[in-house]
């Protein structure tokens, strides 16, 4: 079942996004929800080959309004997760099915305070390591620019002018890829994803060690 019919079924959501008109469409929104899920559930078999994921999850497309001000009762995408062995495997991956905004993206998005602080502390301590595997030319050419939402100046106890204070800042750790509705159609498209996800892992790799020891290299890891 193609994915076509997903996008189809969210451009005319778009338009009609209230309770009447789901209701009386339920059935394509059914159709769409079940192709979507078949192309989430190969992206997720592709992955348990190279990675340990312990659960996919797809996100619900009600909106909860309560607290805020778009009413709208709908979401307009499609998106899923993608979840890591914890605590040894850190990082998340997510795949967003929307016309004209498909994405996949993958890393850190809410880091807890401790999390936060140590991967800080860590390019305070040594940033020789994390500028090698960002900068390197594959994985550039895949993932472009480290993303994400990030303070103004140097968080508290930093040094504003250290010479990795554009890492330090940052509050988030995020890559992205955009896709075409026309590439998401193809056959190869989950292939594709996999493949791409495939090449964060010395990204992975290297968060997870950060994450898992303290300063001097000691493993947080209970047995």
């Amino acid at each position: 079942m193609s994915i076509k019919i997903a996008l189809e079924f969210l451009k005319k959501l778009e338009k009609n996004n209230n309770r009447e008109w789901f209701a009386e469409n339920k059935s394509e929104y059914d159709a769409a929800l079940k192709a979507t899920k078949a192309v989430f559930n190969e992206i997720y078999l592709k992955m348990q080959v190279h990675d340990e994921l312990d659960k996919m999850k797809l996100f619900r497309i009600y909106r909860d309004v309560r607290f805020s001000k778009n009413k709208l009762p709908y979401k307009n995408n499609f998106g899923c997760t993608f979840h890591r062995v914890k605590p040894r495997l850190r990082g998340g991956y997510y795949v967003q099915i929307q016309p004209g905004n498909n994405f996949i993206a993958c890393g850190f998005w809410d880091p807890n305070k401790e999390d936060l602080l140590r991967i800080r502390k860590e390019f305070e301590m040594d940033d020789d390591e994390i500028n090698t595997i960002i900068n390197d030319s594959k994985f550039k050419s895949v993932w472009g620019e480290l993303k994400g939402d990030e303070l103004k100046s140097a968080p508290r106890n930093f040094d504003k002018d250290h010479e990795a204070i554009n890492l330090i800042k940052k509050k988030q750790y995020i890559f992205t890829k955009q896709f075409t509705d026309a590439e998401v159609c193809k056959d190869d498209f989950s292939q594709k994803v996999n493949d791409y996800f495939k090449t964060i892992r010395p990204f992975f790799d290297y968060m997870s060690d950060v994450l898992t020891t303290d300063l001097n290299g000691v493993s947080l890891i209970k047995d």
